[in-house]
């Protein structure tokens, strides 16, 4: 007979945000299992470059989750040392013509409005901060703030941090509700674990866990590729893109998007992405993805044409469709708390978003209003249409023996 489990939270999911919410749900004084149908950081944030972002965002709820998970971020990487491969290293965004300079001078502006540090580099001034940039660039901003972590590492020892209990191999089948509704724990494959909140950390699959639960989330994948190089000396300083970047980001095209993404790493190769398509769970490789992404980088960096990709691989990011993270108590089933959906921002954004959960499941108090981020705004007739069909998604892709191993959380390749 199964041994019957109990404790105060569930978090299903084992990667970024995942690990992040049973952290800071431990330190608020709650008994927390994790569980996960694959390995700890084996779907989504295993596919994910690490990057910890606020340049990248217009001011607003998003952008305010940013600046607090920036600093707690700072917080864990004084914590746990070089173990999480936290680099400070910033971020450089790029413009190619005065238009696009001007367009991203006016976003920098609101940003900095917003409390974002984010200062103008003259043309004359990118090749000192990136000397092995293409000549000609009309110029850029400087995001000091941005930074990067090795997302399974990070996630990890997270997740040793948090001293939860994890039982990954764990398929949930079922969300347990007491008679007069409330979440009363779930169902694995292996038995049930009783508890009085779970929180849905499982990203792109989000959608499935909340259909168990008997409520609507419209979570989508949003599939991206990312180029791996060999191994170089540090060639590329920053995190370095283009301004038409932060367009694809909002976009909600289901067709491919592609602009350059390029940054070393403390390991040696440099990664390069960054493409954006709707194509359900389709895994197979995309040669014009790839050409797309090997073409923009080189367009930025010459002298990659002469560099070696090692491998491409591709991730899920889980794409909600006002582009905000679900985040928080759903009234539609008392005891269940979301936390995913964050696209690509997963990794990034983990810290803030485990904290904010903590507070609503001790209800304690929060900086930030979590209105914005409510799971139930799907409910309003403006996001009737949600694309599924579009997209090829299956609502039984979260039973689906060939995704065992992708239940994760809501980071993933940028």
């Amino acid at each position: 007979m199964a041994k019957r489990l109990t404790c105060d939270v569930v978090v299903v999911g084992a990667g970024m945000v995942g690990a992040a919410c049973a952290l800071y749900a431990a330190r608020a004084g709650l008994d927390v299992r994790v569980v996960d149908r694959g390995a700890v950081a084996g779907g989504t944030t295993g596919a994910g470059e690490g990057n910890l972002l606020v340049s990248d965002k217009e001011p607003g709820p998003e952008l305010e989750l940013a600046l607090l998970s920036a600093g707690l971020w700072t917080e864990l990487a004084e914590e746990l040392g070089r173990a999480i491969e936290y680099e400070p290293k910033g971020g450089l965004v790029v413009a190619s013509t005065p238009d696009a300079l001007s367009a991203l001078a006016a976003f920098a502006a609101g940003q900095r409005a917003a409390g974002v540090t984010a200062e103008p580099v003259a043309p004359d001034e990118l090749l000192t901060l990136e000397p092995h940039l293409a000549p000609g660039l009309a110029g850029g901003v400087l995001y000091p703030q941005d930074a990067q972590v090795m997302p399974a590492l990070a996630a990890a020892h997270l997740l040793r941090a948090s001293g939860a209990a994890v039982h990954t191999g764990h398929t949930v089948t079922g969300v347990l509700r007491a008679a007069d509704g409330p979440v009363r724990g779930v169902r694995t494959d292996r038995g049930d674990i009783h508890a009085s909140a779970v929180v849905n950390a499982a990203g792109t699959w989000g959608a499935d866990l909340a259909s168990l639960a008997g409520v609507r989330l419209p979570v989508l994948p949003r599939r991206g590729f990312v180029l791996v190089t060999e191994p170089l000396p540090r060639t590329v300083r920053h995190k370095v893109y283009a301004a038409d970047y932060v367009a694809d980001v909002a976009s909600d095209s289901a067709a491919l998007r592609a602009s350059p993404v390029v940054e070393g790493t403390a390991a040696g190769p440099v990664l390069i992405g960054a493409t954006r398509e709707r194509v359900g769970f389709d895994r197979s490789l995309s040669l014009p993805a790839v050409r797309a992404l090997a073409a923009g980088a080189i367009g930025l960096f010459p002298f990659l044409a002469r560099v070696h990709a090692q491998r491409t691989y591709a991730g899920f990011r889980p794409y909600l469709p006002d582009h905000l993270p679900a985040i928080g108590p759903d009234p539609r089933a008392p005891g269940l708390f979301h936390a995913c959906g964050h696209e690509g921002a997963g990794i990034g954004l983990a810290p803030g978003t485990g904290q904010l959960i903590a507070h609503a499941l001790t209800g304690g108090v929060t900086g930030q209003d979590i209105a914005p981020f409510r799971p139930e705004r799907f409910e309003d007739a403006r996001f009737e249409d949600d694309g599924y069909e579009d997209d090829g998604y299956e609502d039984d892709a979260f039973k689906d023996d060939a995704f065992k191993d992708e239940f994760d959380d809501g980071g993933e390749a940028r």
